[in-house]
């Protein structure tokens, strides 16, 4: 894409601008997380304390989003309470619809795994923290759904710090397809994907890492020699946040069937499935997601940080 016509249609936060330019490192986060994974005031109030936890380790955040018919690479407060307020009511956008999205000047726009992969990737942001990545849906052998989060990772330079993929999900086959397109996955202190709200799951990760400068210096390999797509890095919930993993899978299950006879699919089915959990769970799964989130934010703002030293 010509610089002119990137410049149409990307726009970055004076703080995220500067931060590129002088090779500060920089953590993308999605915006779905806000508009559609939690209530109001949670999702903005957890929105704006991971953005803190990353300047804390001396990063700097950039909130994904789509405003006023631009990708905006980086959100001020103001525009993440405004993403928080319109909630569901806003576009959930992936690949497919970001030119879309670009169309209707007044939309606001929530962007997914994938579609902040993209935006990341246009704006020069490396590293990437978000709660659980989207994968392969239980069932996909009938329904064929598929999360194009594992697509974007198949072809994206963004590493994606998270805590594995959403336990709604199928793990196994989420690491299969993975595997089969050559993204990587390394676990943080774990030799096992993490099930998001438990620590642990039966399916091996493909490398064990125990710091953020071996990661680093990973990517910096892998893109150096031109293997494009992204890496998934898994990080286990914090212990004292884990969830007992009967308990939880009962609730996933009930929920579960719940949208199978609602007959809830596609763009609707996680923001659906998340909030039931939550209210079979009593909140408890809600708390256990944002101290993810920011766990994973931490590791990532870390990551950043190395990974830009690599770039100097």
């Amino acid at each position: 894409m010509k610089t002119l016509q990137l410049e149409e249609h990307l726009s970055f936060a004076p703080e995220v601008r500067a931060a590129l330019d002088e090779n500060r490192p920089v953590v993308a986060l999605e915006s779905t997380i806000v508009s559609h994974g939690m209530p109001f005031p949670e999702n903005v109030e957890t929105a704006l304390q991971v953005e803190a936890v990353i300047r804390e380790q001396g990063a700097v955040p950039a909130t994904i989003g789509i405003l006023n018919g631009k990708l905006c690479a980086g959100l001020d407060a103001q525009q993440i309470e405004q993403l928080g307020k319109t909630g569901k009511k806003s576009l959930k956008v992936s690949r497919r619809d970001i030119p879309f999205a670009l169309i209707d000047r007044t939309a606001v726009g929530a962007t997914t795994v994938a579609s902040t992969m993209i935006v990341a990737q246009l704006a020069g942001i490396s590293v990437f923290a978000t709660g659980g990545i989207g994968g392969v849906h239980r069932g996909a052998e009938t329904s064929f759904d598929i999360s194009a989060d594992l697509q974007e990772l198949a072809n994206t330079n963004v590493a994606v710090v998270c805590a594995g993929a959403k336990s709604i999900l199928d793990i196994g086959l989420t690491a299969e397809y993975l595997e089969t397109y050559g993204v990587p996955v390394i676990g943080y202190n774990t030799d096992c994907w993490p099930a998001f709200y438990t620590r642990k799951s039966e399916f091996p990760v493909d490398y064990v890492m125990d710091n953020t400068a071996d990661m680093a210096a990973v990517l910096n390999n892998k893109w150096t020699l031109g293997l494009d797509g992204g890496v998934v890095v898994c990080v286990p919930v914090p212990h004292e946040y884990e969830h007992d993993a009967d308990v939880i899978n009962a609730a996933i299950n009930s929920a579960l069937q719940e949208m199978e006879q609602k007959a809830i699919t596609g763009k609707a089915s996680t923001p659906f499935l998340l909030a039931r959990i939550s209210e079979i769970t009593g909140g408890s799964s809600l708390a256990t997601n944002i101290q993810l989130v920011m766990n994973n934010a931490l590791l990532a703002a870390n990551l950043a940080k190395d990974y830009s030293a690599l770039q100097l």
